[in-house]
């Protein structure tokens, strides 16, 4: 395949059961054969998006003492800030050319995630910063549960197998700014070949160049979407949980060609996380004599630790 798939959810949001399953089959098809989509019909309004961006632009503007206020120690970068060059990607000694942020999930003051989720970092220079964000996060959320829905169905499970999985996730929205190129990089790249830990990705900013994606014949292949699209790939943690049948496909963000290195580049990705004890173990209708069990047992929250080890941002 050397061309993202793309999809509409109003299909799947439909009344016509026919529509309904065409998305299904689509999304299905293209999750196992390269591991993305470019997804139309989702719930984020074009306001939203441009006052987001708008917000974005506006906190990594703020001087760098500013910003470094926002670095929480002791949370391993799971909300507030990450300055440049902090997380390496799995097997890379080079940090990536980036800074960003984490929202977090919202929770109501008697949900039992309270303690084990750190709370959202409210930046005081920015109002309108923290609500803007709070309600992306809210509907790149309810965009990734009725994704979800349809790979459910793709997958022989009940429609709502993943519903009470992800409700009160540890999801996270990552504002990422690649900031100009201002010397010889030496092999960093703004975001070096990695898979995504989570269950999906749902990714704003991938209008233009720059994302790439290997596809199952190890060519890199631009992930290009359209301005009204999200382009949303399967992370590490689904990949396990289908023994493999959904692909989480290696990517990575390129630098530029040298007369666009004064650019910056803003990307804003939706890692969809479920509780910490979800099991990731292999489905039963996913392994056969043809489809060995491939990874070992574990958790959702062991394995997300294990990984934020390995990216630099938690000490063993």
């Amino acid at each position: 395949m050397d061309k993202i798939p793309s999809v509409d959810l109003r299909d799947f949001l439909s009344d016509n059961p026919e529509r309904k399953q065409k998305f299904v089959n689509e999304i299905g098809k293209a999750y196992e054969e390269i591991g993305f989509v470019a997804l139309k019909g989702h719930f984020l309004d074009d306001n939203l998006v441009e006052d987001l961006y708008g917000e974005v632009k506006n906190f990594f503007d703020q001087p760098v003492e500013t910003k470094q206020k926002y670095e929480i120690p002791g949370i391993g970068g799971q909300r507030g800030y990450v300055g440049f060059g902090k997380e390496t990607a799995k097997g890379f000694k080079k940090g990536d050319l980036k800074e960003f942020w984490h929202f977090g999930q919202y929770l109501s003051d008697d949900s039992k995630y309270k303690a084990e989720y750190p709370d959202n970092v409210i930046v005081e220079e920015l109002p309108k910063f923290n609500e803007v964000g709070k309600q992306a996060f809210q509907m790149l959320e309810k965009t990734g549960q009725y994704v979800l829905r349809a790979l459910a169905l793709h997958l022989g499970l009940d429609e709502f197998y993943f519903d009470d999985k992800i409700a009160e996730g540890n999801s996270i929205l990552r504002p990422i700014h690649y900031p100009p190129i201002t010397e010889e990089p030496d092999d960093a790249v703004r975001a070096a070949a990695h898979g995504d830990i989570n269950l999906i990705t749902l990714l704003m900013g991938a209008q233009g160049k720059g994302l790439q994606v290997q596809n199952h014949n190890g060519e890199w292949i631009d992930a290009i979407a359209e301005p009204d699209e999200l382009m949303i790939n399967v992370g590490d943690m689904l990949s396990r949980h289908t023994n493999n049948k959904l692909k989480s496909t290696i990517h990575r963000v390129v630098n530029p060609p040298r007369e666009l290195w004064s650019t910056s580049r803003y990307s804003i990705p939706f890692f969809m996380h479920p509780v910490s004890a979800m099991s990731l173990n292999a489905l039963e209708n996913c392994v056969d004599e043809n489809n060995p069990k491939l990874y070992e047992d574990t958790t959702a929250g062991e394995f997300l630790h294990e990984r934020l080890i390995e990216l630099g941002l938690i000490k063993k």
